[in-house]
């Protein structure tokens, strides 16, 4: 959440305590089309929420997330983190991709 902007459906309605494992059992019950539909509006709200937060104050502007240790990360940390996190997961996919093509640890063909 940034400037309490709700995340958007469907991850509002959840009951993270209740169900803290929803986000990694749920793709199952959706298509692809209504993935890529979730995935989209997602990428769109954040974008606009992003461009406001930086109209409004910039990258040093402090969220309204608190940590358990009482700290509240600025915008720059919370993109910077974000990059990190999507790095990771492509890197991941890199990892896969190489087991399924045979070519860990080589370059590929060119």
């Amino acid at each position: 959440m940034w400037l309490a902007v709700p995340a958007g459906e469907p991850w509002d309605s959840v009951d993270w305590k209740s169900d803290p494992d929803w986000a990694f059992r749920t793709a199952a019950d959706h298509t692809p089309a209504e993935l890529l539909t979730l995935w989209r509006d997602a990428v769109a709200r954040s974008r606009a929420i992003v461009d406001k937060a930086l109209a409004q104050g910039g990258l040093d502007q402090l969220g309204a997330y608190v940590t358990p240790g009482g700290e509240r990360p600025n915008l720059r940390r919370i993109l910077l983190d974000l990059l990190e996190e999507y790095a990771r997961h492509a890197g991941h996919a890199d990892l896969i991709r190489e087991s399924v093509d045979g070519l860990v640890g080589e370059d590929p063909p060119k």
